[in-house]
């Protein structure tokens, strides 16, 4: 099993859609990693050559941002946003949608399950 950025790659798939299992890389840069690396994506993991996660490990490290760096940028960046209270930053405080859907109706994944209001019936005033 191959382990590229703190991650243990699946080794019955090809190596192309291996390493999207790294946060970070999508089909895109998986591609691009191993055009650089000259590795064809049709190998399977478990095919690669001590040499050939070597150089793909060397290509990320350089290159991407990757795993940890990364949530720690997107973090800061979040954030940065609810610190300086624009919009957006309000939004990710209040737990809401941030790019302009709706939330009258739907938006439970942000909101959470709902809460019904209401059933209480009134007290008689008591002599």
């Amino acid at each position: 099993m191959a382990r590229i950025a703190g991650v243990d790659l699946p080794r019955e798939k090809r190596i192309e859609v291996a390493l999207t299992y790294i946060f970070g890389i999508g089909r895109n840069n998986s591609r691009v990693i191993l055009s650089q690396a000259e590795i064809s994506p049709d190998v399977r993991v478990k095919d690669l050559s001590n040499e050939d996660v070597a150089k793909i490990r060397s290509i990320i490290g350089a290159d991407f941002k990757v795993e940890g760096a990364l949530r720690a940028e997107i973090g800061m960046n979040i954030k940065r946003l609810m610190d300086i209270g624009c919009y957006r930053g309000i939004r990710h405080r209040r737990g809401l949608p941030v790019r302009g859907q709706r939330t009258h109706t739907n938006a439970r994944t942000r909101r959470g399950r709902r809460k019904t209001i209401g059933g209480m019936k009134k007290v008689v005033g008591k002599q």
